[in-house]
């Protein structure tokens, strides 16, 4: 019976290389702080959970054959990313007109008032705002055809051609995933130690609404006019 994972070695070798490309800072690691810098380390989280969930999406896809369709077919892979570019761009433009919250300095809180203020903003937040950010990352992370043919590029250095390819491909995806999910933690924890101070700032309401729509704006035109079906 043939093992879902290559031996220890080469399996060494895999995690040593995702762990390399995980910290890398891309569009998505630029998705996940973004978020945490504009509503906080939970909404940074759920960002990761969602953008996990549609990459571990991608990884499967590759293992049934959709990165050789997408490979093929210039229509179905211009048709989805250029679904992914829109939603982000429609991200940028919901973040830029939502209201600006008015700056701490202006008017400030009895500390008991504004325990009872942030508990408030907190339950508000868990109750309206985390499904909803969950669902945006997955479908950022989901609609990029490239995460799929990088998968299908990436994985197959590392299986086994004696043994089942589909549950190799999706197994080491899920290792990859974990892994990419892990290091978007700690960006997530580093953008969330810096955001109090950002958020001290004068005007950094205004300042970081810009800041949340033009980054949003900007990976949806970057993934719109990115060149070519590269595994990258």
């Amino acid at each position: 019976m043939h093992s879902l994972f290559p031996a220890w070695p080469l399996m060494a070798a895999f995690f040593l290389a995702s762990l390399a490309l995980a910290v890398t800072p891309g569009p998505g690691v630029i998705y996940v702080v973004t978020r945490t810098l504009a509503q906080g380390r939970r909404a940074g989280v759920a960002s990761v959970a969602g953008v996990a969930l549609g990459n571990l999406g991608n990884a499967i896809g590759a293992a049934i054959g959709l990165a050789a369709l997408f490979a093929v077919s210039s229509i179905a892979f211009t048709v989805v990313k250029y679904a992914g570019a829109g939603y982000l761009i429609y991200l940028g433009i919901k973040a830029l007109r939502a209201p600006v919250a008015p700056d701490a300095a202006v008017a400030p809180e009895a500390p008991a008032a504004n325990a009872a203020h942030t508990i408030s903003q907190e339950q508000k937040f868990d109750t309206t705002n985390v499904r909803r950010i969950f669902r945006d990352g997955f479908l950022v992370a989901l609609l990029n055809p490239k995460t799929t043919i990088f998968f299908a590029a990436f994985l197959p250095q590392f299986m086994d051609p004696a043994a089942p390819a589909v549950l190799q491909s999706v197994s080491l995806g899920a290792v990859f995933v974990l892994i990419a999910a892990t290091t978007d933690c700690v960006y997530v924890s580093v953008a969330s130690a810096v955001a109090p101070m950002l958020n001290r700032m004068r005007g950094a309401g205004a300042i970081g609404r810009y800041v949340t729509a033009s980054t949003f704006i900007g990976l949806g035109v970057f993934t719109a006019f990115a060149g070519g079906r590269s595994a990258k």
